[in-house]
C-alpha cells in the first residue's frame, strides 16, 4: 500500500513489447519508488527502480503471491500468440495464467489490477462509425488470440463482483508497435522467410487493397504512459487506446510510395491459410478472419478521464516500426531479442512458425 516511499509497482510479463516502455514510463515517474518485474527469463537488462522475479503464472508451482504483497498495483501484461498451432498451450498461460495471477492479487491484497485487455476482445463491429467501452466484448469466436481475450474479459466481469475492494482497470489497446519490438514481431506474425529488404518503400511497389481490412495501430510508449496514469489515477473499467489515422490500404500506400492493388479478401485467406497449414507463416488465418471484423474504436474516455493522448501518429508509429524491421531491431530481453537462439533456420526447423516452443 501507499507510503512516504511512494509506490511500488508489479508488472508481470515485463520483457516484452509492452512490458519493457511500461517499466520505462513507470521508471521516470516520481511518484513510483519500487518496480517489480515478473518474467519467465530474467534478462540482463536493469534499469532503474526495477528488480527481477522469475515466474511463469502458467506453472501452479510458482508462488505467485509472495512478489505481489506490499504492492500498490499489478500491472498484467503477459500473454503468449504462439504457438498458434497449440491453442491448449496459449490456453494455460493466457486464461488459466490470468485466473491465479487474479486470485494471487486479492490474496495478496493489492488495491489496484491493471489488465492488457485489447481490441481484439470486441465482437464485429460496424462500419462508418466507432465504438466506446460499452461494445460487447465477445470476440472472434474461431480465432484463439481474440477467444482468450473475451474470456479474460468474462473473468474479470465476475472478480470485479466478488473483490470490489481491486480497482481493476481494462486497458483495450489497438496493434501496438515500437522500433525495438520489430524483430519479435516479425517473429510472431511474419515468420523467417521475409526478406528484411522486401519492407523498403522502393522494393514495395503494390500494397493489397482487401475490402474490410482497416485497423487501428498505436505506439508502445504511448500506451505505456496510459497504464502509468491507470496506476496514478483513480480510475476504473475499460479504456480504448489508439491513435489516429486508421490504417488501410490507401494510407499505408502513401507511407510506402506504393500503389493500391485490389485483392478478394477469400483470395488473400486461401495463401494465408495454406502457408500456416505448411508451417511457412506463424499468423493463422483466424487471425486474418477477426482483423477484417475489428471495430475502430473511440478513445474520448482515455482522453477525458485518464489525460491521456497519444505523442505519435498511427502512420509515424508505421513508419518507425518498418525501420525497425529493416534493421532487425530489437532489444537486450529474450522476447525482444534480434536475434533468437539459432536465428531463422532454428524457426524452420525447431520452434518457431506456428509450433510449440
Amino acid at each position: 500500500m501507499s507510503n512516504e516511499r511512494g509506490k511500488r509497482v508489479v508488472v508481470v510479463g515485463a520483457t516484452g513489447n509492452v512490458g519493457t516502455s511500461v517499466v520505462r514510463a513507470l521508471g521516470e515517474d516520481p511518484d513510483v519508488t519500487s518496480i517489480v518485474g515478473i518474467a519467465r527469463r530474467v534478462p540482463a537488462w536493469s534499469p532503474p527502480k526495477l528488480t527481477w522475479v522469475r515466474a511463469d503464472i502458467a506453472e501452479e508451482a510458482n508462488d505467485l503471491v509472495r512478489p505481489l504483497r506490499g504492492a500498490d498495483a499489478v500491472i498484467h501484461l503477459a500473454w503468449l500468440i504462439q504457438p498458434s498451432h497449440d491453442p491448449a498451450t496459449t490456453w494455460r498461460t493466457n486464461v488459466l495464467g490470468s485466473v491465479r495471477l487474479f486470485d494471487a492479487v486479492a490474496a495478496a491484497e493489492v488495491p489496484t489490477l491493471v489488465y492488457a485487455s485489447s481490441v481484439g476482445a470486441y465482437s464485429p463491429g460496424p462500419h462508418g462509425r466507432r465504438v466506446d467501452e460499452s461494445w460487447p466484448t465477445h470476440g472472434w469466436p474461431e480465432a484463439a488470440y481474440c477467444r482468450e481475450k473475451a474470456y479474460v474479459e468474462r473473468v474479470l466481469d465476475t472478480y470485479e463482483g466478488e473483490h470490489p475492494q481491486v480497482r481493476v482497470v481494462r486497458m483495450r489497446p489497438a496493434f501496438l508497435f515500437k522500433e525495438q519490438s520489430a524483430a519479435e514481431q516479425r517473429r510472431l506474425f511474419m515468420g523467417p522467410f521475409l526478406p528484411r529488404r522486401l519492407v523498403r518503400p522502393a522494393l514495395l511497389p503494390v500494397v493489397p487493397d482487401i475490402r474490410g481490412l482497416m485497423l487501428q495501430a498505436l505506439h508502445t510508449d504511448d500506451a505505456a504512459e496510459a497504464y502509468r496514469l491507470a496506476v496514478a489515477r483513480d480510475v476504473r473499467g475499460a479504456f480504448n487506446l489508439a491513435a489516429d489515422p486508421p490504417l488501410d490500404a490507401r494510407v499505408l500506400a502513401e507511407t510506402l510510395g506504393a500503389r493500391t492493388v485490389r485483392m478478394p479478401g477469400a483470395a488473400a485467406r486461401s495463401a494465408l491459410a495454406a502457408a500456416w497449414h505448411l508451417h511457412l507463416v506463424p499468423a493463422s488465418p483466424q487471425l486474418f478472419d477477426a482483423a477484417l471484423r475489428l471495430p475502430l474504436m473511440d478513445t474520448g474516455r482515455a482522453h477525458d478521464e485518464l489525460g491521456w493522448r497519444p505523442r505519435h501518429t498511427a502512420v509515424e508509429t508505421i513508419e518507425e516500426f518498418l525501420g525497425g524491421l529493416r534493421r532487425g531491431t530489437g532489444m537486450e530481453t529474450a522476447p525482444l531479442a534480434p536475434k533468437a537462439p539459432g536465428g531463422r533456420l532454428r524457426e524452420v526447423v525447431g520452434t518457431g512458425v506456428g509450433r510449440r516452443p
